[in-house]
């Protein structure tokens, strides 16, 4: 494991390639998960490049750090990360509020990203009253008492059969994450509204969509691509709000093709 301390925050990450001259992708986590949720998507690429991924702050091994949270804060932390580490030119993969990290990252420091995999997000997710009422049942009942909502919302009904241990897996992830970490970032997205910018956007983009997401629809992820000037938009079956989980060799694919379209030749096992 690996920790540094980034504007007196620990951020826990995981690096590798990083001195081997290869591609960089880098992976951000989504609200409720760690870097875990990403494990399958990196073993496939990581013979072919660098990788970089990390806890954002207030979830996984990371510091929570002062509360509550703007997306600027989550962006800055990753910029900070990328800049200790001597790192720029990434292809960022983000996924939910990940993708809007990403999309910050790009907007604050557009010379740390070569291009964008946006993951199951949207410049806009849900609406204030939403994320008003989930901040007021956590916080008065825990994550617990809403986890099941949520689990429903990430994945497709064939993962939640009950003899699939990934299934109990996952909800554990979510139910232990640090309370105050999740709410404050729950206010981030809440805040979150970068509609206006995604016509500036002007790196390859690929978006994904999950056919049975309930958190981020496919079709409100098909609009979001449709905004950005040349975007990809991809729909994989079968897949609910994290792809990357329930569909690693899809997301590998659609990664390695974008990862094709920003560096061409260099790509090449």
């Amino acid at each position: 494991m690996r920790f540094v301390h980034i504007d007196n925050l620990a951020l826990h990450y995981r690096a590798t390639g990083l001195d081997q001259g290869k591609p960089l992708i880098v992976f951000v986590n989504s609200l409720g998960t760690d870097w875990r949720i990403w494990a399958e998507v990196i073993d496939g690429l990581k013979e072919e490049f660098a990788i970089l991924a990390y806890d954002k702050r207030g979830h996984g091994l990371s510091d929570l750090g002062p509360v509550p949270y703007a997306m600027a804060d989550h962006a800055a932390d990753l910029a900070g990360l990328m800049d200790h580490l001597g790192l720029s030119g990434a292809l960022v993969c983000g996924v939910s509020v990940g993708g809007q990290i990403a999309q910050q990252l790009y907007h604050d420091r557009p010379d740390l990203v070569a291009g964008l995999v946006l993951s199951n997000t949207a410049a806009q997710i849900g609406n204030p009253e939403f994320w008003a009422q989930r901040i007021e049942r956590i916080r008065e009942d825990g994550i617990e008492a809403v986890a099941e909502g949520i689990i429903e919302r990430w994945f497709a009904p064939d993962f939640r059969r009950p003899d699939n241990a990934a299934h109990a897996g996952y909800r554990n992830m979510l139910i232990r994450q640090p309370v105050e970490g999740y709410l404050a970032t729950c206010a981030a997205i809440r805040d979150f509204d970068r509609r206006a910018d995604a016509a500036r956007i002007a790196v390859p983009v690929a978006c994904i969509g999950g056919e049975a997401d309930g958190a981020t629809p496919p079709e409100l992820v098909e609009e979001f691509a449709r905004s950005i000037p040349g975007a990809e938009y991809v729909l994989i079956r079968g897949a609910g709000h994290l792809p990357c989980v329930e569909r690693p060799i899809r997301v590998v694919e659609i990664i390695r093709g974008l990862a094709q379209r920003i560096w061409g030749d260099k790509t090449d096992a």
